[in-house]
């Protein structure tokens, strides 16, 4: 690896730290101002919508400035949302502040990996890449419960400053040059542009079966994170600085599925790893039957496995393909969109089913039946098209 690819993995490593740190201790702030409990999932609504409303414009954002600069820009924003918590502004508006922030980071920091690296080694990067986020959610989650419990004021104030020193990160950068920028930038071009770039990736057909998954793995695994500290709490009775380190017992096990898949998968097989997320699925389900937080925190680490096992090749694969067809910016734009809009469906349903009252049980197998049948669905396409 590049000397510059260890400093892009420290920024990226700190920011996803304060970024779910914030989330942990924003839910915290919520139950500290006795709002309803269906305000918990709003949180991750009001967080996803930026990545959806501003896909046109975050990938042409990302391909016309280096994106160390664009990654600094976008910090910025993320510090300006969370120094907003702190001064009184309701958690569920600040942190759709620090949305907009994460919206503009995301093409910057996955497709700078395409322009910093040759193809043969995005599988072992994204293995990097999400290893060093998924250690970002586990000790977020534990950091953000724990301080947050006692004291979520105060817990924000660290998550402000750690904002500022993932900036310092990025201005260490290497600067690229400038890839795929767009010849206008009028409105209507460029939303006409990432339709073009969005229709491009959805008619390819690895592009289509990877941002299938890759949709389905970040809706699912979101709102996964949202229903486990509510079943932990019914089901096994832990509060809050528990449940979330239960919670981080699948961020370490998508960790260890990741450094697997980089070490077997290849760019070329990476389709290959498909059934795993059908099995996924099935142990979801199997949380029901799970009274003993021992077992869970195996049943948990079990599910991170797999999902780190077949979703690292796919997202490999579809920034390669991408970066090809389309451009590293406009590409992760697109990817983002797709994503967080599954995100935004499956957490607003979560939400509806909390709002009506519905069991914690019940919903975890109507997740589980879901994922289940998405990815046999998923499976079937792909073996269509061999």
């Amino acid at each position: 690896m590049r000397k510059g690819f260890y400093t892009l993995l420290a920024a990226q490593f700190l920011s996803a730290l304060a970024d779910n740190a914030l989330l942990f201790a924003a839910i915290a702030l919520l139950q500290q101002m006795h709002a309803p409990n269906w305000h918990k999932p709003l949180l991750l609504q009001f967080f996803v919508i930026s990545y959806i409303v501003l896909a046109p414009f975050v990938g042409s954002f990302a391909d016309a400035l280096p994106k160390g600069r664009v990654m600094f820009i976008s910090n910025g924003i993320k510090f300006m949302g969370s120094l907003a918590m702190i001064l009184g502004m309701p958690p569920l508006y600040a942190y759709g502040i620090v949305g907009i922030g994460a919206a503009a980071y995301s093409p910057a920091k996955y497709g700078i990996l395409t322009e910093l690296l040759p193809p043969e080694k995005l599988v072992s990067a994204n293995a990097w890449m999400e290893g060093s986020t998924v250690i970002a959610i586990i000790l977020g989650a534990i950091i953000g419960g724990k301080m947050a419990n006692i004291d979520p004021h105060g817990a924000i104030i660290a998550i402000t400053a750690l904002y500022l020193v993932a900036a310092g990160f990025n201005l260490f950068i290497p600067k690229l040059p400038i890839d795929h920028t767009i010849p206008k930038k009028n409105l209507f071009y460029i939303l006409r542009d990432f339709y073009s770039s969005f229709i491009a990736l959805w008619r390819d057909p690895q592009g289509q079966v990877s941002l299938s998954v890759t949709t389905l793995f970040w809706g699912a695994g979101a709102t996964l994170r949202l229903v486990v500290i509510t079943w932990a709490g019914v089901a096994l009775s832990l509060g809050l600085d528990h449940a979330t380190q239960l919670t981080a017992t699948v961020a370490l096990g998508v960790a260890l599925g990741s450094v697997i898949a980089a070490r077997y998968i290849t760019l070329e097989n990476s389709v290959k790893v498909l059934p795993a997320g059908i099995v996924m699925g099935m142990l979801v389900i199997a949380m029901v039957l799970v009274t003993d937080w021992h077992f869970a925190a195996i049943l948990l680490f079990t599910i991170g496995i797999l999902s780190g096992f077949f979703v690292v090749p796919l997202n490999a694969l579809l920034q390669h393909r991408g970066h090809l067809l389309i451009g590293a910016g406009h590409s992760i734009a697109v990817q983002n969109f797709n994503e967080n809009l599954g995100i935004l469906i499956l957490s607003g349903a979560y939400t509806l089913m909390v709002k009506a009252n519905l069991q914690i049980n019940h919903i975890v197998v109507i997740f589980g039946l879901f994922v289940i049948i998405s990815m046999s669905m998923i499976n079937r396409l792909y073996r269509r098209q061999m």
